[in-house]
This record gives C-alpha cells, structure tokens and sequence, in this order.
C-alpha cells in the first residue's frame, strides 16, 4: 500500500506543477487538470487512511496521527495554492505552509515511520 500512496501523491504533484502552469499562462487545461487532481486527493487519502490504520496497534500511532494531518495539511495547501493563483491573489503564504508541511510529512513518513520504503 505504501507504493500505491507514494505513487499517487507524486502524481499529484506533477499535476498540480502542470495546473499551477497552465494557470499561470491563463490556459484552459488548468481546470482539467485541477479536477483531475481532486480525484487523486481521494486515491491519496484512501492509501494515507489505510496505511494509518496498520498503526493503530503500535506504539508510533501518535507520529502516524501527526503525520495524517500534516498530509491532511499538504492537500489543502495545494488546493488553496491553486485556487489563490487563478484568482490572482497573494501566494507567498500558501507556498510557505506547503514547505513546512511537505517538511513534516517527509520527514516522518521516510525518516521515523517504519512502513516507508526506505529502511
């Protein structure tokens, strides 16, 4: 299940760059793309949601929560990314929430968490 998360939130990142884009250039595959995309929040939060639930019975469950909501915290900040820049309003807070929440979530999922990929 861990591939399938990352997989899908990689692909959303790809389509979220495209989106921001295209948006940019005033394009009209940007809201193709942003649509597209919400339907990959849902594939990432079926994979999140079921990768948290293989720690309910461990001792990491409190990291596994923070790290759910620090990802709960990433799709929002995307999707408000994207909002904000088609309606041409200021960027600058929603690019520095999305850091530091990229920051938790990697930062726990392959760094403390035992069921990332990495070792």
């Amino acid at each position: 299940m861990a591939h399938l998360h990352i997989t899908s939130w990689v692909l959303a990142l790809i389509l979220f760059a495209l989106a921001l884009m295209f948006y940019k250039q005033g394009k009209k595959p940007s809201k193709i793309l942003h649509m597209i995309l919400r339907l990959d929040y849902l594939l990432i939060l079926y994979s999140g949601g079921t990768l948290l639930s293989n720690y309910f019975n461990g001792s990491m469950l409190p990291e596994a929560i923070i790290k759910a909501l620090a990802g709960i915290w990433v799709i929002a900040a995307l999707e408000l990314l994207l909002v904000r820049v088609n309606k041409g309003k200021p960027v600058l807070g929603m690019w520095v929430q999305l850091g530091v929440a990229l920051i938790i979530v990697l930062a726990l999922g392959f760094g403390r968490l035992p069921l990332g990929i990495l070792p």
